[in-house]
């Protein structure tokens, strides 16, 4: 499928849709807990992917309305009737491999084509090391992966530098063995906030994780502990934010977005974004409202992308749109997700007229007019939105894989055509 995005001017309210990283996290710790209420929960493709992983474990799920009741199997996963295929989802593959390692048993997991180049091994080094036999079927650290269970706990170390989700996938397992698990990182622990994301759900489930910061950062995680998350209600996902909150400061619009109340999430770090680069915009975090109001220039500066990798195609966008240069750096870890995404924004928007410098660390954009081109969205959701929302300054513009959306943000082009965005699907 295909967008085609002409010239836009957007105004009104929106409401930002439900975060996807939380809801991952609440319905596997709902799945490892009993009896779970989840309010509020993003049912895109990748957080249906944990659904029906947590279910081939033994959950059961309902979807009534706006919830999901969770009858969970209380920390005793079961072993699956089948190969798990987590789709597009590179949370739920490296969740549920940890969860795989509590089982007695073995577990196979997979994915799309995208899941299947999309780096594991930091995270099956360390499940080895503390008694599993993990492996890659294709000896490359990617999907397939075999898990024989056995974690029993211990002591061991994983690089920080690729993915914190192996960190957040050892926090969520380890609390169920039978010694004590310590984790120490290696290295600079990028995409700090979602771990501390993974912590603050871990503790409203009862569960006790110890952070020591001596140098470099440790997990201390006591083993034989009980998951009991009773209720959640997940918030509003910032990253997806980003976009209707860029788009109205590059097309001179006013917009409100709801539903962002003050979180663990990194991405919040969009406000402070816009903020540095000279956008009118305001922040009421008691009532969760949003207001950007698009009157004024944007001008380029530099950013340490370290911990909110999800916001470089936004800020990409943004600084195309900008008077000056703009550095983002600290980001070489963006090029292991869905695609690479340093690449990806380089390319497209060198297409459509911008001059852009790509280090393997970094890129630096000089700002400029943006002119209509076709573009490839990669297949890849945030790539898509962040190119829709460039194609809105530009016009005559053509984006393609935008199904792709539906991983996080599913009403995207409804929000967007709503607060008055010449957007036509085809």
């Amino acid at each position: 499928m295909k967008v085609s995005a002409g010239i836009s001017k957007i105004n009104g309210e929106v409401f930002a849709p439900s975060s996807k990283s939380y809801t991952h996290r609440a319905i596997t710790i709902a799945s490892l807990s009993q009896e779970c209420i989840v309010n509020r929960p993003l049912l895109s493709a990748d957080t249906l992917a944990t659904v029906r992983a947590c279910e081939a474990f033994g959950a059961r799920i309902d979807r009534l309305d706006d919830r999901l009741v969770v009858h969970g199997f209380g920390g005793k996963p079961n072993l699956p009737d089948n190969v798990i295929d987590v789709a597009n989802s590179g949370t739920t593959l490296r969740f549920m491999i940890a969860i795989s390692a509590l089982l007695k048993g073995t577990t196979v997991l997979t994915g799309d084509s995208s899941i299947r180049t999309r780096p594991n091994k930091p995270l099956l080094e360390v499940l080895n090391d503390l008694g599993v036999e993990a492996f890659s079927t294709r000896e490359n650290g990617c999907a397939p992966i075999v898990v024989k269970g056995g974690l029993k706990g211990g002591t061991a170390t994983i690089d920080g530098s690729i993915s914190s989700q192996f960190i957040s996938a050892l926090l969520i397992a380890c609390p169920l063995t039978v010694n004590d698990t310590v984790i120490s990182i290696k290295g600079t622990l990028k995409s700090r906030p979602y771990v501390d994301v993974t912590i603050e759900l871990l503790r409203q489930a009862g569960v006790e994780i110890i952070v020591e910061e001596n140098g470099n950062t440790s997990f201390i995680i006591p083993a034989n502990q009980t998951y009991k998350l009773q209720e959640y209600t997940v918030p509003g996902d910032f990253s997806s934010a980003s976009y209707l909150l860029a788009a109205a400061a590059i097309t001179r619009s006013s917009v409100v977005v709801k539903n962002l109340f003050p979180s663990k999430q990194g991405d919040v770090e969009i406000i402070d974004v816009l903020r540095r680069m000279g956008a009118d915009i305001s922040w009421n975090m008691e009532e969760g409202i949003v207001s950007v109001a698009g009157n004024r220039k944007l001008k380029g500066t530099t950013f340490d992308v370290g911990a909110t990798p999800d916001l470089v195609p936004t800020i990409a966008v943004l600084a195309s749109c900008a008077e000056g240069v703009t550095v983002i750096g600290n980001a070489e870890h963006v090029r292991y997700k869905e695609t690479d995404r340093l690449h990806a924004m380089a390319v497209e928007l060198t297409k459509m007229g911008i001059n852009i410098i790509e280090e393997r660390d970094s890129l630096t954009i000089t700002g400029g007019e943006l002119h209509g081109a076709d573009v490839h969205g990669w297949h890849d959701h945030r790539i898509v939105m962040s190119l829709t929302i460039a194609g809105m300054v530009a016009g005559n513009t053509t984006v393609d894989t935008v199904e792709s959306v539906d991983i996080s943000y599913p009403g995207f082009f409804e929000d967007m055509k709503s607060l008055g965005a010449d957007l036509k699907i085809s």
